[in-house]
């Protein structure tokens, strides 16, 4: 028995760490030919590996998300025991999830905000295009609030007030469902206020073409018109490059259209450069109807995405755009 462990260790020609571990495993388990079974194995992770990262990277972010929230119940115990921040309890939190969130940013898609002087002094309803996750949103809100002291708040679909543990940073953040009303008074208080029109089905079904899929809505253009804000259209570059979504299969979007919740597969969660751009404001006018206003928006948007985007968009490309040495001009 010695002069067989010795065969491991010694002699003129080393068994690899496979060999060793098979013979291990045979002697303890009985199983014939296991090391036959172990490359099998090994050649399968090594196969699927990539496959695998690809749908493990959006975790990351999820895990973010519970970074954050956990944060939050920490800082909230802090201020019930020591009364900071008297003028505004949840100030710090604010610098604080900012911080994260635009460092994030920062670090893993070398992310730039563009055109910040054309978000107005007062209220102002933005709209973007809706990426596979709202992701290049939060990047916006955080650097918004780092550069220019400004809170953003945001509509979202009914479903994210669902997920479990989200409610403090829903509330925190001030995410709406949407109703129209609500839309109105947060804006007529004089927040910022974003929303994508396209909502879960641009997020999901849109593709590296970028075709913008609003339908007919207009609610969002009443809300600026009853709030008699101006709109302001907004588009991140290579938004569908760091995330995608398997939304091209017909029964996955038979299945939405059905239950009308977020079933299609997510992938990605890639280094991909993420440029956040404000275009110019579209100014309240009394005499202009939802339609032609949701027009105009619509046309505004697009024409960021034509300015910005370079179609279709590729990962591989987006991923280079990370080593440009120059920044994209405003």
């Amino acid at each position: 028995m010695t002069g067989e462990n010795e065969s491991y260790s010694a002699g003129p020609m080393p068994v690899s760490y496979l060999s060793c571990l098979s013979y291990i495993l045979q002697e303890w388990t009985g199983v014939e030919h296991i090391g036959d079974y172990l490359s099998y194995a090994f050649f399968l992770v090594w196969v699927l590996f990539p496959l695998a990262i690809v749908f493990i990277l959006p975790g990351v972010t999820v895990m973010l998300f519970y970074i954050s929230i956990l944060l939050l119940h920490i800082y909230k115990r802090k201020n019930e025991l020591k009364e900071a921040y008297s003028h505004d309890v949840w100030h710090g939190a604010r610098e604080m999830l900012a911080t994260l969130w635009d460092g994030h940013g920062r670090i893993w898609h070398g992310y730039e905000l563009h055109g910040v002087r054309n978000i107005p002094e007062g209220p102002g309803l933005i709209v973007f295009y809706h990426g596979a996750t709202p992701v290049d949103c939060i990047y916006f809100m955080a650097r918004l609030h780092t550069v220019a002291k400004r809170h953003c708040r945001v509509v979202a679909d009914h479903f994210v007030f669902g997920l479990p543990g989200f409610k403090m940073l829903l509330d925190f953040l001030g995410v709406i469902p949407g109703p129209r009303e609500a839309c109105v008074s947060t804006l007529k208080k004089g927040d910022l206020l974003a929303i994508a029109p396209g909502g879960v089905r641009e997020a999901l079904f849109g593709d590296e073409t970028y075709t913008i899929l609003w339908g007919n809505r207009k609610g969002f253009a009443q809300v600026a018109i009853d709030a008699k804000v101006p709109i302001i259209p907004m588009f991140t570059q290579n938004v569908r490059e760091g995330f995608r979504t398997l939304g091209g299969i017909k029964i996955l979007r038979s299945l939405y259209e059905r239950i009308r919740l977020p079933v299609v597969p997510l992938y990605g969660g890639f280094p991909v450069k993420l440029r956040t751009f404000i275009g110019e404001p579209i100014p309240y006018d009394p005499n202009v109807t939802a339609e032609e206003l949701a027009a105009k928006t619509k046309a505004a948007v697009q024409a960021l995405i034509d300015k910005h985007q370079k179609i279709p968009g590729k990962i591989f490309r987006a991923l280079m755009e990370r080593f440009q040495a120059q920044k994209k001009d405003d």
